[in-house]
């Protein structure tokens, strides 16, 4: 599924929140904030190129380890890979908060993207990665989630 960088995000109304397993909670919203998209590559689609800080690149893992957004059923493979190799699969997204009121729609597969085809996300969205406070998202406990911009009214709970 392509989408240009900084593009706005429009493939889902809402965002939802996931607990990281074993849980069965979550909590939808329609959000407030601008959601812009990043990293949505496809074959056959040209997509920027280079080099970023290895900070970046592991702290971006990191917040993939706390935040698990809008997770669906199917998987999305890479198709950049050539065939026959392994490839990842994902089936989420993160958002990084940036500059009120724009968050970053990113998929799952940011991360192999950047390491393994050379993508380079725009020099917004990694100064926004860098900004996110880790330990706090990773402090984060049910029914608070790794993201600081979740209204107070208009939320949806599955709570198990």
């Amino acid at each position: 599924m392509f989408y240009e960088d900084l593009t706005e995000y429009t493939y889902n109304a809402k965002d939802y929140f996931d607990e990281p397993e074993p849980g069965f909670r979550a909590l939808w919203y329609r959000p407030a904030y601008t959601r812009l998209n990043v990293g949505w590559l496809e074959a056959g689609q040209p997509y920027p190129t280079g080099t970023v800080p290895a900070e970046f690149t592991a702290k971006l893992r990191a917040v993939q380890q706390v935040q698990w957004m809008n997770v669906c059923l199917g998987l999305h493979d890479c198709d950049l890979c050539p065939p026959g190799d392994e490839y990842p699969e994902g089936n989420g997204e993160i958002r990084i908060p940036g500059a009120p009121p724009i968050a970053y729609a990113a998929p799952f597969l940011i991360t192999h993207y950047i390491t393994a085809h050379d993508y380079r996300p725009p020099t917004e969205f990694i100064d926004a990665v860098m900004a996110v406070d880790l330990d706090a998202w990773a402090a984060a406990q049910w029914p608070e989630v790794p993201f600081p911009w979740v209204p107070e009214e208009g939320v949806e709970w599955l709570l198990e």
